[in-house]
């Protein structure tokens, strides 16, 4: 890389101001084959100097072509694209050359009769004048703005204070309503709270009762076992004993029945052969008188009693038997009454026996 630095003195620009203007610029030799022969054509043989200064000149001529279209303030303002200006037309005729043009920059402008000084000053006043200018309309426009905004922030307060009411009355609305629901809920929940409380006193009330029904029925069952055990004891302390003695008592009755029995029969047989002999000595004597005949009658009436008492007799058993069946099947008797009441209904019963027996058989037990 070869830098250069060119500078054009004292040359007028397009309105006759002269101004001298450095630069400075970065160069090489470019390496394509076709292009490097004609480098090689051009500067072979020669030293760097004067390879720098053929350089050299060529750009400060095309600096000096290009300040003469140009006005100082293009020049002082937009160094860049002056710049760039350079660079595209010098390149071309550097290209030639087989040289290339890396970058080309405008180092310093000025000049000796102090236009970029007056053009500062004229400029600095220009712009002082706009800064005047600028800070009384920017205090104007401050006022302004100062009084817009105190309307606003008057507007936004009272908006603010407005929308502050109304959220506020909202508020108050909102929490009357959530309050109102809030009670309601807590009624509910109170109402809910009593039922449920009901609904498990009445379950627990139910559960007492179960277990009372539980409890009663328990004892009825005891009661039950305990009438039981009672019922058996007494079978086992009276109702058998009674049967027992009651068996005895029937035992000696049907033996003393049998005795009465037997000792009839053996009267009626007694008789049955008195008559039967008196019958034969009446009717082997013969027609007797009326005093035998009355005999004889009073044989026969006799003899005809003996055999119905007989009958009696022998049937009595059975009657009794018959009388006595229901009684049979009844397990136990219990008679109310004062102390002498089973004499008299023993009593009662044997009075009533006689007829009933004359009743049916036509025989009076009492003669």
């Amino acid at each position: 890389v070869i830098t250069l630095n060119p500078r054009c003195e004292n040359v007028e620009t397009s309105l006759g101001v002269q101004v001298t203007v450095t630069g400075v610029a970065q160069v090489k030799v470019m390496k394509e084959e076709k292009v490097l022969k004609i480098a090689s054509e051009q500067f072979l043989g020669m030293p760097p100097e004067e390879i720098k200064g053929t350089i050299l000149m060529t750009l400060e001529g095309h600096l000096r072509a290009i300040l003469a279209t140009l006005t100082v303030e293009e020049v002082y303002r937009d160094r860049d694209q002056f710049a760039s200006l350079v660079r595209e037309v010098a390149g071309m005729d550097v290209g030639r050359m087989g040289i290339e043009i890396l970058s080309f920059t405008i180092k310093d402008v000025y000049d000796r009769v102090d236009y970029l000084s007056s053009l500062g000053k004229a400029q600095t006043a220009a712009v002082k004048r706009d800064a005047d200018i600028g800070v009384a309309q920017a205090n104007r426009d401050a006022g302004i703005r100062e009084a817009e905004a105190e309307k606003a922030a008057m507007d936004v307060k009272y908006n603010t204070d407005t929308k502050i009411e109304d959220n506020a009355r909202l508020y108050k609305l909102q929490k009357a309503q959530f309050d109102q629901q809030i009670n309601t809920a807590k009624a509910d929940a109170q109402l809910a709270y009593e039922l449920q409380a009901a609904k498990t006193r009445q379950k627990i009330r139910n559960e007492e009762i179960a277990i009372e029904v539980v409890e009663r029925r328990k004892q009825i069952e005891v009661e039950e076992q305990e009438i039981k055990r009672k019922e058996k004891e007494l079978i086992a302390t009276v109702r058998l004993p009674a049967e027992a003695e009651s068996y005895r008592v029937e035992t000696i009755a049907q033996g003393r029945r049998t005795q009465t029995v037997e000792a009839a029969r053996a009267e009626a047989e007694r008789i049955k052969r008195i008559g039967e002999a008196e019958a034969y000595a009446v009717e082997s004597v013969g027609k007797a008188e009326a005093e035998s005949m009355k005999l004889k009658a009073s044989a026969y009436k006799q003899y005809g009693d003996a055999a119905i008492m007989s009958m009696v007799l022998e049937s009595l058993p059975q009657i009794a038997a018959e009388v006595a069946a229901p009684l049979a099947k009844t397990e136990e008797i219990v008679m109310v009454g004062g102390g002498d009441s089973v004499t008299s209904a023993i009593t009662k019963m044997c009075g009533e026996l006689p007829p009933a027996v004359h009743a049916l058989t036509g025989v009076d037990l009492s003669k």
